[in-house]
């Protein structure tokens, strides 16, 4: 199943997407806003098409929730974790076993609640709704991301999700010509750890 259930969170209010509360943008405009510099305080779980992949990764979407729902008890968020880990519900791709969940669980409840996970930079958030197709979105992220021909490994990350969005094969090429820099730029700046997400989106295509 491709699809995420998100009715099921919704029903049930959870918040699984937050923007910056304390960073200011930039530059705002109709369809979002834009961060020079970043911020870490944007959450967004759900909204591109990638699933989990791996238990540290389920573990950091279980802290997120939790983070951004303080008020859910042990049984609550043990009920949210067995949900998100049933396939058939298209959350993830991975499968946890009853004991690995529940583990899983206590060492979510177990972690400080004041600190904000570890999140990655984002520069532009885009709005829920925007009436933009995703190679318009591209083109607003090689305008404002790339317009000093430079890549750090968290615009080359962003980039690679709109792609994804996108049902594309995820390349150097292509991700360098979103940022309108060279591929050579690219090859230079991409860590192991993207290298690895850039295949575990690909094979979602």
């Amino acid at each position: 199943m491709s699809h995420k259930k998100l009715d099921y969170l919704n029903r049930r209010r959870i918040v699984y997407r937050r923007g910056p509360i304390t960073d200011t943008p930039s530059e705002s405009y109709s369809w979002g806003d834009f961060y020079e510099s970043g911020t870490y305080e944007c959450y967004e779980l759900f909204r591109s098409k990638a699933k989990i992949t791996s238990y540290k990764s389920f573990k950091w979407h279980m802290l997120v929730l939790w983070y951004l729902n303080p008020s859910l008890n042990y049984d609550e968020i043990t009920e949210l974790a067995k949900f998100i880990a049933d396939k058939e519900n298209g959350f993830t791709t991975i499968a946890l076993s009853k004991a690995s969940i529940q583990n899983l669980v206590q060492e979510v409840f177990e972690s400080d609640l004041d600190a904000p996970p570890k999140n990655k930079i984002r520069k532009i958030i885009f709005k829920e709704v925007t009436g933009l197709s995703t190679s318009e979105k591209l083109s607003i992220v090689g305008k404002l991301i790339g317009k000093k021909k430079k890549a750090a490994p968290s615009d080359i990350y962003e980039t690679m999700l709109y792609i994804h969005d996108n049902n594309k094969k995820i390349t150097i090429s292509n991700v360098a010509s979103a940022l309108n820099v060279s591929t050579r730029t690219i090859y230079r700046n991409i860590t192991n750890e993207i290298r690895q997400e850039k295949l575990l989106l690909n094979e979602e295509v």
